[in-house]
């Protein structure tokens, strides 16, 4: 059964670092699309980036343009969201999910496995 697990949430300051990984179990990711998502209290989940399987098409939503970097290494089974210059309206649940296809897409398509999820919290 396919599986991934989200790892690297936290407390951090504004203006500070964090770096998610997302680990995949039970089989390989290196030929789906994966995309990070968060959730902030209250609010719907929302996208936030996608990368395709070979890292050649890479999506950012506004919000995170500049600041996200997303990266993947497939022998490793693992997908990365590099966070840098965290501001309090960043905190929320991050999720990664496993697109169906290779490709990214729009970033609501195509999901079909979900992540449980880690949270990350910017404050003083």
């Amino acid at each position: 059964q396919f599986q991934l697990v989200e790892s690297g949430g936290g407390l951090v300051q504004p203006g500070g670092s964090l770096r998610l990984s997302c680990t995949a179990s039970g089989h390989s990711l290196a030929q789906y699309g994966v995309a990070w998502f968060r959730q902030r209290p209250g609010k719907r989940r929302w996208p936030v980036s996608c990368i395709s399987d070979s890292s050649l098409t890479i999506k950012y939503s506004d919000v995170v343009k500049g600041r996200f970097t997303i990266s993947r290494d497939n022998a490793k089974n693992e997908v990365y969201l590099q966070m840098n210059n965290l501001q309090p309206e960043d905190t929320a649940v991050y999720y990664c999910a496993k697109k169906v296809y290779s490709m990214c897409g729009g970033f609501d398509d195509n999901i079909d496995v979900w992540g449980q999820g880690t949270q990350v919290t910017v404050s003083s």
